[in-house]
Formats: structure tokens, sequence, C-alpha cells
């Protein structure tokens, strides 16, 4: 088992995350450089009725418990602690999200291993490394881990999700649910109102940014997105000015999107809005400014006034 990577399930509202999926897609390539196997632990309610949907792992380790609520971090702690003394993996991976740093923090001061976070990649080559981003991705560190064992907390985007859900269903292993004495208890779940539209589900994004200059030019973009049957997102400043709801902001306080087709207005292209949207398809760039870090990561570009770029699009798709 010293071989073994080790995974934490993150799920939420009956459902598996993304980020979990990223993490097993990272887990098989790291399995097969080490030789080992996958394990994933699914722990508090429902994880057996999760474990049976979970893809992408060799073992499933489930500890099925409602004592710990929707999600109690110090039970979901003790609980992986456990897992990782007693199966002693080579890496031990967690989503770097609330959830997963919850449990992280806790597992790698328990078992007194490092706890790498920020990371884009792991490397098991040549001892334990890894990369990781820093000052909102303005710099990339590369990490060596002093011994032989750590836990990883990997970003969003790391792995692909749709790797990590191909293969079979894992076979499926009980573990123990018993805690201590909880400190804490789940009280309830909070979420902010649905938005009018979920742009991570759209195939077609036009997102504006600064460049809009004004909330009144916001309904020029809204044109051409109609034209191109296309949702409306933003850039940071347009929804802290208040012009679109939070619903519709892309990037590392925002959302993260994946469309076929991502089209970047009059946004400059900080390393926050980029973390959210480099992994779409197709990213179309309009700058006034020719050295814009957007253009860093746009299939296509085009420098020069986005107002005369939007009516001209938009005119050829109506006509």
């Amino acid at each position: 088992m010293a071989q073994d990577i080790l995974v934490y399930v993150e799920h939420l509202g009956g459902e598996v995350t993304d980020a979990t999926y990223e993490l097993i897609a990272t887990a098989r390539t790291l399995a097969g450089e080490t030789g080992g196997s996958v394990d994933a632990a699914v722990i508090g309610t429902g994880a057996a009725d999760l474990a049976s949907s979970l893809t992408g792992a060799d073992r499933i380790l489930v500890a099925d418990t409602d004592a710990l609520g929707a999600f109690n971090p110090q039970g979901h702690a003790e609980i992986f602690t456990s897992l990782v003394e007693e199966r002693d993996p080579a890496v031990t991976l967690v989503p770097y999200t609330s959830v997963g740093m919850d449990v992280g923090n806790h597992v790698a001061a328990a078992t007194a291993q490092p706890l790498v976070s920020y990371c884009l990649k792991v490397d098991v080559s040549d001892g334990l490394t890894a990369t990781c981003q820093l000052y909102a991705g303005k710099v990339e560190a590369d990490v060596e881990v002093e011994g032989d064992r750590a836990v990883f907390a990997m970003l969003a985007g790391a792995g692909s999700a749709d790797d990590g859900r191909s293969g079979g269903a894992g076979a499926v292993e009980n573990v123990d649910a018993v805690v201590g004495d909880l400190a804490v208890t789940f009280v309830g779940l909070a979420e902010p109102e649905a938005g009018d539209v979920d742009i991570t589900a759209e195939d077609i994004l036009v997102a504006v940014g600064r460049g809009i200059e004004s909330e009144d030019n916001i309904e020029e973009a809204q044109e051409l997105a109609d034209a191109l049957g296309a949702a409306l997102a933003a850039s940071r400043p347009i929804i802290d000015q208040g012009w679109l709801p939070k619903t519709r902001q892309v990037g590392k306080s925002g959302l993260s999107v994946t469309p076929k087709v991502y089209i970047a207005l009059g946004i400059s292209g900080a390393p926050e809005h980029l973390e959210g949207m480099r992994d779409s398809t197709t990213i179309i760039a309009v700058n006034s400014d020719p050295q814009a870090p957007i253009f860093g990561v746009a299939h296509y570009g085009w420098s020069g006034d986005l107002f005369d770029f939007i009516p001209e699009l938009t005119d050829l798709l109506e006509g």
C-alpha cells in the first residue's frame, strides 16, 4: 500500500464535485509512476450511495455515517486521518477548496507530513516535488518535499475531470466511520440564490471587462451575446461596480468556466481571471492593448476598439 495514492472525495448536495474527479485524474497519473493503486475515500452522509456512482478509482473506501451532517470538518478530518495512518499512501491528495483545506490541514498536522498547497502539478519520478501557484498566479514555484510522504492540495483545473471520470467503478470497501466527541456541530448549509443563468453550463460566453467603460454599454454586449445564442459574463471589476450580478463573474473569486467559445471583450487578462477561463475550448480576445495578457491564452485575438468590433459582428450575425 505504500505506493498507493489516496484521494479525499469532496461531495456536496449528494453529488461528487468536479474537483474530486480532477484529483482522481492526477492520482491515476501518479499511480502509473509509483506502481500503486488509486484509493478514493468517501466520508459522511450518503457515502455508500455516492460510492456506487463514483468512477475512476481502483478502490473506494466508504465511511458512511449520518453523525456528521452534510459536512463536519472535524469528523471528516479524523476519519480521513485514520485512513492515512493505516494505509500509509505515497501521496495524499485533497482539493484546494474550503472543504479540502479543512481536511488537509488536520491530516498533515496529525500525521506529521508536509502540506503543499496551491498545487498545479505533482511529480513522483525523482522524490516528491510539486509546481505551485503563488500570488494569484503571478508566480509558479517548484517545491521539493523533504521525506517520502506528503499531503498535496490541488488547485481547480490541475487535472481533467473528464479523465478522472473515465474508467470503471472501483472495488468498494467499507471502513470504520467512528469518531470521538466532536467540538463542531453541523447546523445547516447556506447557499446563495441561484442566478438567472448558469454560466458554467453555457457553450458560448461573451465576457466583458473594464474596456466596456460604462454600464450603459453592457446592453451592446448583451445584443452580441443574444445574436450568438450566448450568455453574458464578466470579469471582477464589472461585478464590483454592480453592473452584473455575482453569478456572472468568471475568475478565481467567481466561477470557473469551460465553454466551447469564450469571447473576452475589453478584459486585460489578470491571473485571477485567467484561472477561471483558460481551459475554454476556443478563446477569442478583443483588447485595445496589444500587450494585454489575455492574448497569451487566446486562440484568436484582435487588437482594436471593441466598440468597432461588437456592432460589426452583431450585424453580421443578425444579417
